[in-house]
Parts: C-alpha cells; structure tokens; sequence
C-alpha cells in the first residue's frame, strides 16, 4: 500500500520556535566598565529564551560621533534565540537601564550600550529598530570582535564580516590584555 508523503514541520507540531543567532555589541566607558560588561552579559544569559554561546575579547576603541570623551571597552556576545526582535530589544534596553545607562545625549558618554546588531536573517525598519544594524559594516569595534567570536561571520544581506573588516579602518581597536568577559 502506498502511503501520501506529508511534509510536516515538527517544530510547529510541538509549539517550539527555531532558534536564530542573535548578534550584541556591548560597550561603556564610564564607571566600572569590565564589571559593567560582564553583568550585561550574566543579565542576557539570564533572559529566558536566550543561550549565550560566545563572548569576545575586550577591546578598547576611541569613541565614534562625539570624541571628546574616555575610550570605549567593547565586546560581542553571540547567543541563540527564540525571542521577536521586539521582546529583545525590550530586554536590552531594560538591561541598560538596571545598568545605568541614560540616554541625555547621542553618542554620549554611557555605563553600558548594547546594540542588537543581527537576528537571524530577519529584516526590520522601523522608529525603533534596524536590522541587521544599519551601521555595523562600518564600524571597526563591532566587526573586530565579532570576526574573533565567529570567524565565519555573516552580516545578513551584507556579506561575510572578514570582508566586511577588510573596508574599514581598524587600527584603533585593541585587544586588551588580561582583560576578559566569562560566560555565566
């Protein structure tokens, strides 16, 4: 007997969500930066729904926009997901604030920034939201770190991060030494 082929989507079956990998870029440079950035990274651990799989080295980058102020730390943390970019982005943005972070001025000094630079290959413009970030391909303190994290990097709809960074001046990001972010 033969029997029809149906195509069945298991994960729809079961009410799961695939999981898509999400891209944070975290920076400070104000107050106690290090341990700033590792409770930013124990803080989205903890978000349920979100596995963080990897965290970059530390590097020190001069500031972008207004450059009379300290130098940045930055990071990349990597992490899998089943969140909308909505509910990430809420959560972030109320991590910066358990953190400290005021927004008074645009690229301003800050306790801590963590910008959602990718999710998945999802795509979204709107008032609150760009993705994948709409700047990333430009700046040096995200690509570097992220190409250390995941050398096989892509920038959804924009192309592999080493070719990326190959574009964009990156003498000004350095690796701190001794300096390093756990996983939780």
């Amino acid at each position: 007997m033969n029997y029809p082929v149906i195509d069945l989507d298991i994960d729809t079956l079961s009410g799961m969500k695939p999981l898509r990998r999400v891209v944070f870029s975290l920076g400070g440079n104000q107050g106690e930066v290090l341990e700033t950035l590792q409770k930013a990274v124990d803080a989205i651990a903890s978000t349920p729904d979100v596995i963080v799989t990897d965290v970059s080295s530390v590097y020190r980058t001069a500031p972008v926009g207004k450059t009379d102020q300290p130098d940045f730390l930055n990071i990349v943390v990597l992490a899998e997901t089943m969140m909308s970019s909505s509910i990430l982005l809420e959560r972030v943005q109320a991590i910066e604030y358990y953190l400290g972070r005021v927004r008074e001025e645009r690229w301003g000094p800050r306790t801590i920034d963590i910008d959602l630079i990718q999710l998945g290959d999802r795509r979204r413009t709107d008032e609150h939201l760009t993705l994948p970030h709409p700047r990333a391909h430009e700046r040096a303190f995200v690509l570097v770190p992220w190409l250390e994290a995941d050398p096989g990097a892509e920038l959804s709809g924009v192309g592999p991060v080493a070719d990326l960074l190959a574009d964009v001046d990156a003498s000004g990001v350095e690796r701190v030494e001794g300096a390093t972010i756990h996983l939780p």
